[in-house]
């Protein structure tokens, strides 16, 4: 399976770079491919347009908009799921994040995403992954019922993505069990056809 990784913090002293090298590491034992849709590589600008209207603006402006927009849609066309990796702002989801997401939509339908959400604080960023749990679905991404929150990312997760608790080590199989059995089913139903 083919697995967009999204990450949205764009903060210079970030602990998202760590929880997404872990999912990768996870998706990878699990055979799948997973690429990193980072927020901060990207550089996006705030959305004005969406990608589908980006690809048919023959401006110049937007020509170096639509290079990055077309690598992300060509990932997309081949994904089979979404991991969204999400610090928690202020109760809520990092702003770039949402601008990621929200420059797709059709290319979204019918796929899961699994949210994988953390903090420095002992909540593991849940309170951001509710709100992602409202706007996953009305991009059509639906969420599998499990969260993977991480609390205390800085002693959870090492700067290359290695678990350093016990629970996170040992007890996230379930998660991404969960994911690759939505993945298949949703990959098989899409195989036969979709509604619209």
């Amino acid at each position: 399976m083919v697995v967009a990784v999204l990450q949205g913090s764009v903060r210079t002293e970030r602990m998202g770079d760590r929880a997404a090298k872990w999912v990768v590491s996870q998706l990878q034992k699990r055979g799948h491919e997973a690429v990193v849709v980072d927020a901060a590589a990207l550089d996006l600008p705030l959305l004005d347009k969406m990608w589908k209207e980006v690809k048919t603006d023959g401006s110049i402006d937007s020509a170096s908009l639509r290079m990055k927009l077309a690598q992300i849609a060509e990932l997309y066309a081949r994904a089979d799921g979404y991991v969204v990796v999400s610090g928690e702002y202020n109760h809520s989801i990092p702003p770039a994040l949402t601008n990621l997401i929200d420059y797709f939509l059709e290319e979204y339908a019918f796929r899961p995403s699994a949210i994988v959400c953390y903090s420095a604080g002992p909540y593991g960023g849940v309170r951001a992954a509710m709100q992602l749990r409202a706007l996953l679905p009305e991009v059509g991404l639906p969420t599998i019922p499990s969260l993977q929150p991480i609390p205390s990312i800085g002693s959870s997760l090492s700067a290359q993505g290695v678990a350093l608790t016990q629970d996170l080590a040992e007890k996230s199989g379930k998660f991404f069990d969960e994911f690759d059995w939505y993945m298949r089913a949703m990959k098989a139903e899409r195989e036969k056809g979709v509604p619209y």
